[in-house]
């Protein structure tokens, strides 16, 4: 992803970066190796919450935090990717406050010492990152580990804790499919691989019933108890308000702070899971969670940096990094619900990975969007070109057009939608993590 500046770390994970693939592999014979040259950190972690999905992984990790830190317990978060500094990936847990990145020089201490231990054994930089995760959670007090699966499930280096607290497996569509496989069925099976004999399930909302009939087969063979969205726990709107209800009663909540109606669902699997884990929730602090969450780059709007002095006077600008045709269908939908209470006319600036399908990610905004501008991405060297993405674009029914970065898509908006008499312009930055980083870069507004 993009950096602000070049740190410590920074320096020690470029220069792993060139000694090792940055490829994931399809086995834990590695990292299971390097971990026990370090002394097995993964054994000696607090409890663990094992979140993996297609979608909806990142904002389930966001709730499950801000439940944790609500009801004052210390929680450490390993998400993957990061958005704009290599740091995000790792938030050590602070009792009874909010929890904070890893500082710089500690992260480039681990890394060494990493280093040194695999004493040049064949490993990816991706089992590196994840080895320094377990370090650093293992070595730092906390409460609760909330993890977050890079790719997949079954084969991704975090499946090496043995006996999570509980293992949480969110929506799942096709994604990945180099790796994960070209069916629903497959991808589930890979995400069950999180599943542990014996340990407490929660499966969250599932759009295909071939993923669930996996999900649900895998943890009745292991033993696991299960928790399943639907059946055991919902979650639903009304008046305004977030219903949440399981086994134990209701809860009359507030609606989540993360924009969209599938967030109800995401926090309702976080709930679950929290209290599957063993923790004690209130409702007082489950009001608060809800209130206060956050997940940088998936429709976080920005109202403050250097972006909004591009874009016409009064306009709207969100920003996600949402990849694929499902998240797609679920970004479309929020801006439908967001359309209904405020009508504004609706731009994309898109910039996508070429292992993505981008003519069903536009598929969903079709009759939603004036206009898409597609846009080349920087800190990774498999953009789409945004000639072939505007194609796509036009292929799915929309108006593509391509510009040469984020700040000149803005201006294009300007120059066209500055009208007096039309309504200020809604916009949406999507289509890549990589390009959700380099718009809160370009804003000099990143993740805290």
């Amino acid at each position: 992803m993009t950096h602000l500046s070049t740190s410590l770390a920074d320096r020690e994970i470029e220069r792993l970066a060139s000694l090792h693939p940055k490829r994931h592999t399809l086995s834990l014979d590695r990292i299971t190796a390097l971990l026990g040259k370090l002394g097995n950190p993964e054994r000696k972690l607090p409890p663990v919450i094992h979140i993996a999905g297609t979608n909806g992984k990142g904002s389930a990790s966001a709730f499950c935090r801000a439940l944790l830190e609500a009801a004052g317990y210390a929680v450490h978060v390993h998400t993957s990717p990061h958005l704009v500094k290599w740091h995000e990936r790792y938030r050590l847990g602070v009792k009874g406050g909010r929890g904070r990145y890893v500082e710089d020089e500690v992260l480039a201490e681990v890394l060494r010492r990493i280093e040194a231990a695999n004493d040049g054994q064949p490993i990816t930089l991706f089992e590196i990152l994840t080895a320094a995760t377990f370090v650093l959670f293992s070595e730092h007090p906390a409460d609760a580990v909330v993890m977050e699966v890079g790719l997949g499930g079954r084969h991704d280096a975090t499946n090496v804790v043995e006996s999570p607290a509980v293992s949480v497996v969110m929506p799942i569509s096709l994604d990945h499919q180099a790796f994960l496989g070209d069916s629903v069925e497959l991808v589930a099976t890979e995400k069950a691989g999180i599943l542990k004999r014996g340990r407490p399930a929660v499966v969250g909302f599932q759009q295909f019933d071939a993923a669930l009939d996996v999900l649900v087969s895998t943890a009745e063979r292991l033993g696991c108890p299960l928790w399943t969205y639907g059946q055991d726990y919902s979650a639903h709107e009304e008046f305004g308000r977030m219903i949440y209800q399981d086994e134990t009663g209701l809860a009359d909540l507030p609606l989540p702070a993360l924009p969209g109606r599938h967030q109800l669902a995401n926090a309702a699997a976080a709930i679950r899971a929290v209290r599957a884990a063993g923790f004690a929730l209130s409702d007082e602090a489950i009001e608060r969670a809800m209130s206060s969450v956050e997940w940088p780059g998936r429709m976080q709007r920005l109202t403050e940096g250097r972006l909004p002095a591009h874009a016409p006077p009064g306009a709207e600008i969100w920003v996600d990094g949402g990849h694929n045709p499902g998240a797609a269908e679920v970004i479309a939908e929020a801006l439908a619900e967001l359309e209904e209470r405020r009508p504004r006319p609706l731009f994309l600036i898109v910039g996508m990975i070429n292992t993505k399908d981008s003519l069903n990610y536009f598929r969903p905004f079709e009759g939603l969007v004036e206009r898409v501008y597609t846009v080349p991405i920087r800190g990774t060297d498999a953009m789409t070109d945004p000639v072939v993405l505007a194609t796509s674009a036009y292929d799915a029914g929309l108006v593509g057009q391509p510009m040469g970065s984020i700040v000149e898509a803005l201006e294009e908006i300007r120059s066209i939608a500055s009208d007096p008499d039309r309504r200020a312009p809604r916009i949406l930055i999507c289509g890549s993590l990589y390009l959700a980083g380099n718009a809160l870069a370009d804003n000099e507004t990143p993740p805290v």
